[in-house]
Protein backbone atom coordinates (compact mmCIF):
# COMPACT_ATOMS: atom_id res chain seq x y z
CA UNK A 1 0.00 0.00 0.00
CA UNK A 2 1.67 3.43 -0.70
CA UNK A 3 2.11 5.71 2.07
CA UNK A 4 1.63 9.30 2.40
CA UNK A 5 5.53 9.58 2.71
CA UNK A 6 5.87 7.89 -0.73
CA UNK A 7 3.26 10.45 -2.33
CA UNK A 8 5.37 13.59 -0.36
CA UNK A 9 8.58 12.21 -2.02
CA UNK A 10 7.09 12.04 -5.43
CA UNK A 11 5.63 15.41 -5.09
CA UNK A 12 8.78 16.88 -4.26
CA UNK A 13 9.81 16.59 -7.60
CA UNK A 14 7.11 19.25 -9.06
CA UNK A 15 8.49 21.87 -9.30
CA UNK A 16 6.23 25.93 -9.45
CA UNK A 17 7.44 27.02 -12.91
CA UNK A 18 7.39 30.54 -11.79
CA UNK A 19 9.48 30.03 -8.29
CA UNK A 20 11.78 27.30 -8.99
CA UNK A 21 11.01 25.18 -5.75
CA UNK A 22 8.60 21.90 -5.07
CA UNK A 23 5.15 21.80 -3.97
CA UNK A 24 6.41 20.50 -0.93
CA UNK A 25 8.72 22.95 0.00
CA UNK A 26 6.20 25.74 -1.10
CA UNK A 27 3.47 24.04 1.29
CA UNK A 28 1.30 23.75 -1.35
CA UNK A 29 0.23 20.51 -0.29
CA UNK A 30 -3.01 20.03 1.83
CA UNK A 31 -5.03 17.37 2.61
CA UNK A 32 -3.21 14.23 1.89
CA UNK A 33 -5.43 11.17 2.66
CA UNK A 34 -4.54 8.17 1.24
CA UNK A 35 -6.71 4.99 1.48
CA UNK A 36 -6.03 1.86 -0.72
CA UNK A 37 -5.41 2.80 -4.06
CA UNK A 38 -7.02 6.27 -4.29
CA UNK A 39 -5.32 9.51 -3.39
CA UNK A 40 -6.47 12.64 -3.17
CA UNK A 41 -4.84 16.12 -1.82
CA UNK A 42 -5.14 19.89 -2.83
CA UNK A 43 -2.56 22.02 -4.60
CA UNK A 44 -2.91 25.63 -2.55
CA UNK A 45 -1.89 27.84 -5.48
CA UNK A 46 -0.46 31.21 -4.43
CA UNK A 47 -3.64 33.06 -5.97
CA UNK A 48 -6.03 31.63 -7.27
CA UNK A 49 -5.96 33.17 -11.03
CA UNK A 50 -2.43 31.31 -11.32
CA UNK A 51 -1.42 31.28 -14.79
CA UNK A 52 0.49 28.16 -14.25
CA UNK A 53 -2.55 26.33 -12.26
CA UNK A 54 -2.81 23.32 -14.87
CA UNK A 55 0.61 22.44 -15.26
CA UNK A 56 0.96 22.22 -11.67
CA UNK A 57 -2.17 19.95 -11.67
CA UNK A 58 -0.83 17.90 -14.23
CA UNK A 59 2.48 18.07 -13.13
CA UNK A 60 1.42 16.59 -10.03
CA UNK A 61 -1.47 14.07 -10.62
CA UNK A 62 1.21 12.73 -12.88
CA UNK A 63 3.91 12.28 -10.05
CA UNK A 64 1.74 10.78 -7.85
CA UNK A 65 -0.19 8.41 -10.66
CA UNK A 66 3.64 6.88 -11.06
CA UNK A 67 3.49 5.02 -7.80
CA UNK A 68 3.43 1.92 -7.67
CA UNK A 69 -0.25 0.81 -6.39
CA UNK A 70 -1.76 3.95 -7.41
CA UNK A 71 -4.78 3.72 -9.71
CA UNK A 72 -6.55 6.73 -8.75
CA UNK A 73 -5.47 10.43 -8.44
CA UNK A 74 -8.09 13.13 -6.66
CA UNK A 75 -6.64 16.93 -6.61
CA UNK A 76 -8.45 19.70 -5.98
CA UNK A 77 -6.84 23.31 -6.71
CA UNK A 78 -7.21 25.46 -3.66
CA UNK A 79 -5.50 28.97 -2.60
CA UNK A 80 -3.24 30.18 0.09
CA UNK A 81 -4.15 32.78 2.59
CA UNK A 82 -2.49 36.16 1.88
CA UNK A 83 0.10 35.29 5.14
CA UNK A 84 0.75 32.21 3.47
CA UNK A 85 1.26 33.76 0.05
CA UNK A 86 3.48 36.35 1.43
CA UNK A 87 5.81 34.39 3.31
CA UNK A 88 6.35 32.07 0.41
CA UNK A 89 7.27 34.85 -1.80
CA UNK A 90 9.29 36.23 0.44
CA UNK A 91 11.00 33.13 1.57
CA UNK A 92 10.84 33.71 5.01
CA UNK A 93 9.32 30.24 6.03
CA UNK A 94 11.70 28.53 3.17
CA UNK A 95 14.93 30.62 2.57
CA UNK A 96 16.76 33.59 2.78
CA UNK A 97 16.48 36.24 0.29
CA UNK A 98 18.18 36.22 -2.75
CA UNK A 99 20.77 33.43 -1.58
CA UNK A 100 21.41 35.00 1.40
CA UNK A 101 23.55 37.92 -0.26
CA UNK A 102 21.13 40.49 -0.18
CA UNK A 103 18.67 42.10 2.27
CA UNK A 104 16.30 44.51 1.14
CA UNK A 105 13.62 46.20 3.40
CA UNK A 106 11.23 46.91 1.19
CA UNK A 107 10.61 46.24 -2.56
CA UNK A 108 8.06 48.84 -4.32
CA UNK A 109 6.90 48.23 -7.53
CA UNK A 110 6.11 51.30 -9.78
CA UNK A 111 3.24 50.57 -12.00
CA UNK A 112 0.39 51.88 -14.66
CA UNK A 113 -1.44 50.31 -17.43
CA UNK A 114 -0.60 52.76 -19.42
CA UNK A 115 2.53 53.37 -21.37
CA UNK A 116 3.84 56.62 -21.57
CA UNK A 117 2.48 58.41 -18.29
CA UNK A 118 5.97 58.79 -16.38
CA UNK A 119 6.74 55.48 -14.61
CA UNK A 120 10.00 55.61 -15.34
CA UNK A 121 10.79 59.49 -14.60
CA UNK A 122 8.90 59.12 -11.04
CA UNK A 123 10.88 55.97 -10.13
CA UNK A 124 14.10 57.76 -10.58
CA UNK A 125 12.46 61.01 -9.09
CA UNK A 126 11.84 58.72 -5.93
CA UNK A 127 14.98 57.24 -5.69
CA UNK A 128 16.43 60.76 -5.82
CA UNK A 129 14.09 61.69 -2.83
CA UNK A 130 15.30 58.61 -0.91
CA UNK A 131 18.58 58.83 -1.32
CA UNK A 132 18.85 62.61 -0.42
CA UNK A 133 16.44 61.55 2.86
CA UNK A 134 19.53 59.06 3.86
CA UNK A 135 18.51 55.59 1.82
CA UNK A 136 20.45 53.69 0.25
CA UNK A 137 18.53 52.55 -3.07
CA UNK A 138 18.23 50.45 -6.09
CA UNK A 139 15.67 50.49 -9.10
CA UNK A 140 15.33 47.48 -11.05
CA UNK A 141 14.36 48.14 -14.65
CA UNK A 142 11.43 45.89 -15.45
CA UNK A 143 10.41 47.31 -18.55
CA UNK A 144 12.71 44.65 -20.84
CA UNK A 145 12.02 45.87 -24.39
CA UNK A 146 12.07 49.47 -23.64
CA UNK A 147 14.26 50.54 -21.27
CA UNK A 148 14.55 54.04 -19.71
CA UNK A 149 16.26 54.25 -16.35
CA UNK A 150 19.89 53.81 -17.59
CA UNK A 151 19.34 57.22 -19.65
CA UNK A 152 17.73 59.02 -16.64
CA UNK A 153 20.91 58.48 -15.03
CA UNK A 154 23.30 59.27 -17.92
CA UNK A 155 24.96 55.69 -16.65
CA UNK A 156 26.14 52.78 -19.20
CA UNK A 157 27.68 49.52 -18.60
CA UNK A 158 29.04 46.95 -19.34
CA UNK A 159 28.08 44.99 -15.94
CA UNK A 160 30.68 43.51 -14.00
CA UNK A 161 30.57 40.20 -12.31
CA UNK A 162 31.07 39.63 -8.34
CA UNK A 163 31.71 36.94 -6.04
CA UNK A 164 27.47 36.92 -5.17
CA UNK A 165 26.42 37.78 -8.34
CA UNK A 166 26.13 40.62 -11.01
CA UNK A 167 27.63 43.70 -9.76
CA UNK A 168 24.27 46.70 -10.39
CA UNK A 169 25.53 50.28 -11.86
CA UNK A 170 26.24 53.16 -9.13
CA UNK A 171 24.80 56.33 -10.03
CA UNK A 172 26.60 59.88 -9.42
CA UNK A 173 24.62 59.54 -5.58
CA UNK A 174 25.02 55.88 -5.56
CA UNK A 175 21.66 54.53 -6.41
CA UNK A 176 22.05 51.18 -7.51
CA UNK A 177 20.90 50.09 -11.00
CA UNK A 178 20.15 47.38 -13.27
CA UNK A 179 18.60 47.35 -16.43
CA UNK A 180 18.56 45.11 -19.74
CA UNK A 181 20.68 48.10 -21.65
CA UNK A 182 23.70 47.78 -19.15
CA UNK A 183 23.49 44.18 -21.74
CA UNK A 184 23.43 45.18 -24.91
CA UNK A 185 26.43 45.98 -27.21
CA UNK A 186 24.61 49.56 -28.26
CA UNK A 187 21.70 51.26 -26.37
CA UNK A 188 19.72 51.65 -29.26
CA UNK A 189 19.39 47.62 -30.01
CA UNK A 190 15.91 46.74 -29.79
CA UNK A 191 15.22 43.57 -27.25
CA UNK A 192 12.83 40.96 -29.22
CA UNK A 193 11.84 38.57 -26.55
CA UNK A 194 8.80 36.62 -25.94
CA UNK A 195 6.99 36.63 -22.33
CA UNK A 196 9.44 33.51 -20.84
CA UNK A 197 12.40 35.22 -21.73
CA UNK A 198 11.57 38.63 -19.99
CA UNK A 199 10.29 36.93 -17.31
CA UNK A 200 13.30 35.18 -16.90
CA UNK A 201 15.66 38.05 -17.17
CA UNK A 202 13.15 39.83 -14.52
CA UNK A 203 13.76 37.06 -12.06
CA UNK A 204 17.92 36.97 -12.85
CA UNK A 205 18.05 41.02 -12.15
CA UNK A 206 16.35 40.05 -8.36
CA UNK A 207 18.02 36.80 -7.63
CA UNK A 208 21.24 36.81 -9.29
CA UNK A 209 22.19 40.44 -8.78
CA UNK A 210 24.59 41.27 -5.90
CA UNK A 211 21.70 44.05 -4.37
CA UNK A 212 23.37 43.96 -1.10
CA UNK A 213 22.11 45.88 1.84
CA UNK A 214 19.45 48.20 0.80
CA UNK A 215 16.37 50.32 2.65
CA UNK A 216 14.58 50.26 -1.16
CA UNK A 217 14.73 48.45 -3.74
CA UNK A 218 12.13 50.17 -6.76
CA UNK A 219 10.79 48.11 -9.27
CA UNK A 220 10.13 50.15 -12.59
CA UNK A 221 7.30 48.25 -14.76
CA UNK A 222 6.50 48.25 -18.15
CA UNK A 223 2.89 48.94 -19.14
CA UNK A 224 0.09 46.41 -18.85
CA UNK A 225 -0.58 43.93 -17.06
CA UNK A 226 0.12 41.02 -18.37
CA UNK A 227 3.28 38.66 -17.96
CA UNK A 228 6.33 41.04 -16.84
CA UNK A 229 4.19 42.33 -13.92
CA UNK A 230 3.04 39.42 -13.01
CA UNK A 231 6.39 37.89 -12.80
CA UNK A 232 6.92 40.98 -10.72
CA UNK A 233 3.85 40.35 -8.12
CA UNK A 234 4.15 36.23 -8.17
CA UNK A 235 8.37 35.84 -7.76
CA UNK A 236 9.25 39.19 -5.69
CA UNK A 237 7.90 39.90 -2.09
CA UNK A 238 6.27 43.48 -3.00
CA UNK A 239 5.54 45.58 -0.21
CA UNK A 240 3.60 47.70 -1.91
CA UNK A 241 2.25 49.60 -5.42
CA UNK A 242 2.74 52.83 -6.45
CA UNK A 243 0.07 53.60 -8.97
CA UNK A 244 0.86 56.35 -11.69
CA UNK A 245 -1.70 58.34 -13.86
CA UNK A 246 -2.47 61.06 -15.79
CA UNK A 247 -5.02 63.62 -16.17
CA UNK A 248 -6.65 61.85 -19.54
CA UNK A 249 -9.79 59.77 -19.30
CA UNK A 250 -8.39 57.66 -21.44
CA UNK A 251 -5.11 57.26 -19.32
CA UNK A 252 -7.30 56.77 -16.14
CA UNK A 253 -9.27 54.37 -17.22
CA UNK A 254 -6.32 52.23 -18.05
CA UNK A 255 -4.85 52.41 -14.93
CA UNK A 256 -8.52 51.36 -13.48
CA UNK A 257 -7.52 47.95 -14.94
CA UNK A 258 -3.98 48.19 -13.28
CA UNK A 259 -5.24 48.82 -10.02
CA UNK A 260 -8.24 45.63 -10.80
CA UNK A 261 -5.27 43.44 -11.71
CA UNK A 262 -3.27 44.65 -7.95
CA UNK A 263 -6.38 43.86 -6.04
CA UNK A 264 -6.99 40.58 -7.63
CA UNK A 265 -3.61 39.53 -6.37
CA UNK A 266 -3.65 40.82 -3.12
CA UNK A 267 -0.90 43.23 -3.51
CA UNK A 268 -1.37 46.48 -1.31
CA UNK A 269 -1.56 50.04 -3.10
CA UNK A 270 0.16 52.56 -1.26
CA UNK A 271 -0.43 55.99 -3.68
CA UNK A 272 -1.42 57.31 -6.53
CA UNK A 273 0.53 60.27 -8.30
CA UNK A 274 -0.84 61.63 -10.92
CA UNK A 275 1.76 63.07 -13.76
CA UNK A 276 1.78 65.67 -16.28
CA UNK A 277 -0.90 67.85 -13.96
CA UNK A 278 -1.21 70.96 -15.38
CA UNK A 279 1.19 73.37 -16.36
CA UNK A 280 2.08 76.73 -14.97
CA UNK A 281 3.10 79.29 -16.96
CA UNK A 282 6.39 81.01 -15.75
CA UNK A 283 5.69 84.68 -16.60
CA UNK A 284 2.26 85.18 -15.96
CA UNK A 285 1.65 82.19 -12.64
CA UNK A 286 -1.42 80.52 -14.96
CA UNK A 287 -2.03 76.88 -14.62
CA UNK A 288 -3.33 75.68 -17.53
CA UNK A 289 -5.00 71.81 -17.54
CA UNK A 290 -3.40 70.93 -21.10
CA UNK A 291 -4.25 67.27 -20.38
CA UNK A 292 -7.87 68.08 -19.45
CA UNK A 293 -8.94 68.09 -15.56
CA UNK A 294 -8.02 65.19 -12.99
CA UNK A 295 -9.24 62.17 -12.49
CA UNK A 296 -6.88 61.43 -9.84
CA UNK A 297 -9.45 60.93 -6.90
CA UNK A 298 -11.20 58.55 -9.12
CA UNK A 299 -8.44 56.53 -9.42
CA UNK A 300 -7.50 56.47 -6.13
CA UNK A 301 -10.72 56.08 -4.38
CA UNK A 302 -11.08 52.99 -6.67
CA UNK A 303 -7.29 52.19 -5.45
CA UNK A 304 -8.25 52.50 -2.01
CA UNK A 305 -5.27 54.72 -1.30
CA UNK A 306 -4.31 58.19 -1.03
CA UNK A 307 -3.60 60.90 -3.92
CA UNK A 308 0.32 61.43 -3.09
CA UNK A 309 1.49 63.76 -5.86
CA UNK A 310 0.12 65.64 -8.68
CA UNK A 311 3.66 66.49 -10.48
CA UNK A 312 3.42 69.69 -12.83
CA UNK A 313 4.31 69.64 -16.50
CA UNK A 314 7.90 71.09 -16.43
CA UNK A 315 9.77 71.62 -19.58
CA UNK A 316 13.18 72.03 -17.97
CA UNK A 317 12.77 68.54 -16.42
CA UNK A 318 12.46 67.18 -19.95
CA UNK A 319 15.94 68.85 -20.76
CA UNK A 320 17.31 67.20 -17.73
CA UNK A 321 16.22 63.84 -18.33
CA UNK A 322 17.15 63.79 -21.58
CA UNK A 323 20.61 65.10 -20.21
CA UNK A 324 20.75 61.83 -17.92
CA UNK A 325 20.63 64.50 -14.88
CA UNK A 326 17.88 63.79 -13.29
CA UNK A 327 19.55 63.36 -9.89
CA UNK A 328 20.05 67.28 -10.06
CA UNK A 329 15.67 67.67 -10.30
CA UNK A 330 14.76 68.82 -6.94
CA UNK A 331 10.82 68.64 -6.55
CA UNK A 332 9.02 69.51 -3.48
CA UNK A 333 5.75 67.23 -4.44
CA UNK A 334 7.96 64.27 -4.25
CA UNK A 335 8.39 64.66 -0.36
CA UNK A 336 4.93 63.31 0.81
CA UNK A 337 5.94 60.22 -1.27
CA UNK A 338 8.91 60.22 0.72
CA UNK A 339 6.92 60.66 4.19
CA UNK A 340 4.32 58.10 3.04
CA UNK A 341 6.98 55.22 2.29
CA UNK A 342 8.71 56.34 5.75
CA UNK A 343 5.75 56.18 8.08
CA UNK A 344 7.40 52.79 9.11
CA UNK A 345 11.19 51.80 9.60
CA UNK A 346 11.50 49.22 6.65
CA UNK A 347 11.23 45.63 8.17
CA UNK A 348 13.76 43.57 6.27
CA UNK A 349 12.36 40.56 4.11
Amino acid sequence: MTTTTEVMNALKKVMDPELHRNVVELNMVRDLSVQDSRVSFTLALTIPECPMRDQLAEDARSAVQALPGVQEVQLALGAMTEGERRAVLAGTEQQPLAAGHNQIGRVIAVMSGKGGVGKSLVTALLATALKRTGYSVGILDADITGPSIPRLFGVHGPLKGGETGIEPVQSRTGIELMSVNFLLPDEADAVIWRGPLISGAIKQFWGDVNWGTLDYLLVDLPPGTSDAALTVMQSMPIHGILMITTPQELASMVVRKAVKMAQAINVPILGVIENLAGFVAPDTGKRYDIFGPSHADEVAQLAGAPVLAQLPIDPTIATLCDAGEIETVTLPEMGACVEALALKQPETV
